[in-house]
């Protein structure tokens, strides 16, 4: 599958190219238009734990679609994430697997594997939803931004802290620590801000420029209450 990313940076389109028979694996609702000759089936990938896990746990979708090209000419599938933003091609092999946070998958090659495991307890607490999505095997993923994305080549032994709302993904293996951002929870409330991941490299890992979860509470606090 050779991807094509169109009207990036800010509402970035994903143009799947398919060779004859060529199939990948997309989140419900991701598709924008597509050619003739491609079928679209749903299932859930995993059996039916893996796919209520994946949805119960990690924020995708309890069902997975399967675009499939014509078995005899070449086809192609545009694709899209809910909210303005950018969106990459990473690369995973057996040897380097990925861990993208919850919301940020949108697409992957055959060849990959989703599964959602524990990111701990305190992403739970800093609202981002506790758990992460890890995908293994080999092929492409593609993963959206809200906002702006941005890839750091993390050298070994070096490092940085980011707020979990902006991060996006990194590579399996990497050391992270998360804790809060300010000690106690008064402290915490009166600087608006919740739990950060200290990371250490080596590794790759994006972020993005703007924070869903900010988004969720700046619309709670803004919409009127809807009356019964």
């Amino acid at each position: 599958m050779q991807v094509e990313l169109r009207h990036s940076p800010s509402y970035a389109v994903a143009r799947c190219h398919l060779a004859p028979g060529e199939q990948f694996q997309g989140e419900s609702g991701v598709m924008v238009m597509q050619s003739t000759g491609v079928t679209v089936s749903a299932q859930m990938q995993g059996g039916f734990m893996g796919a209520l896990k994946r949805s119960a746990l990690g924020g995708e979708s309890f069902f997975v679609s399967t675009f499939a090209g014509h078995p005899h000419a070449p086809t192609w599938v545009d694709i899209a994430p809910s909210l303005p933003g950018d969106i990459t091609v990473m690369e995973v092999t057996p040897q380097r697997g990925l861990v993208l946070t919850r919301g940020s998958w949108i697409a992957s090659e055959q060849g990959i594997s989703l599964d959602t495991k524990w990111g701990g307890a305190k992403l739970l607490f800093g609202g981002e939803g506790g758990f992460v999505v890890r995908c293994s095997g080999q092929g492409k993923v593609i993963a959206a931004s809200f906002g702006a994305l941005d890839l750091l080549e993390v050298p070994p032994g070096q490092g940085f802290t980011i707020d979990t709302g902006h991060l996006v993904a990194y590579d399996e293996g990497m050391q992270v620590q998360l804790r809060k951002v300010a000690k106690g929870w008064i402290q915490t409330g009166k600087t608006g801000e919740g739990f950060v991941m200290d990371i250490q490299g080596p590794g790759r890992v994006w972020t993005q420029s703007r924070n869903p979860t900010a988004l969720v509470d700046w619309l709670t606090t803004a919409l009127p209450f809807t009356r019964a």
